[in-house]
């Protein structure tokens, strides 16, 4: 396979789903072929594995995902900027639930639909768009974007924010770490 140089796409996104491509907007099934398409041109989302089946047994599965792959990364690096880290926790813990439901033919599943409507409320604000660089099957972040972004530079600042203090962190850090003192004073008899 001859695989084509570099290649920069901008994916828009709203509410967790993936609309445009490069400001296009398109349909679901368009924008899932155009990123086959272009995808594949990169090696992108080949994946072989081997796989454990619903009934036991172990299979080899070769599998090209181009599409899928690109649209998976673009709305990871969106939620990296809309969702908090708790509520990003419990989605990758619901999403491998959910795998294995879909996987076992049970989409009818009441859970599995009470999923989704845990996964459509989270995601309500993830909207904006993610620049991806292809290039020799890999999939790298350029940049992101959100108007819901939970991102802030005058807060995450190292250096002097006005909104967040460093000082504030020593009296976080000595209340955080109280459990660990408390056990290595029980262990030396204090």
């Amino acid at each position: 396979m001859h695989l084509q140089n570099l290649r920069y796409l901008e994916i828009g996104i709203v509410a967790g789903v993936p609309t445009s491509i490069n400001g296009k907007d398109l349909s679901p099934a368009t924008l899932l072929a155009k990123l086959n398409e272009i995808g594949g041109k990169h090696g992108i989302g080949r994946i072989d594995m081997v796989e454990n089946r619903l009934v036991g047994m172990k299979s080899r599965g070769v599998y090209e995902t181009p599409g899928g792959t690109i649209m998976a990364a673009a709305v990871r690096e969106l939620e990296s900027l809309t969702l908090d880290r708790e509520t990003m926790q419990w989605k990758d813990m619901l999403a491998l639930k959910y795998a294995e439901l879909v996987y076992a033919g049970r989409w009818f599943d009441p859970l599995r639909l009470s999923m989704d409507a845990f996964m459509e409320t989270i995601t309500a604000t993830t909207t904006g768009s993610v620049t991806l660089k292809l290039y020799k099957g890999s999939v790298t972040v350029a940049s992101r974007k959100s108007p819901y972004s939970l991102y802030r530079e005058d807060i995450s600042s190292f250096e002097n924010g006005e909104i967040y203090d460093q000082a504030d962190a020593e009296g976080f850090i000595r209340l955080y770490g109280l459990p660990t003192r408390v056990r290595a004073m029980l262990e030396k008899g204090i």
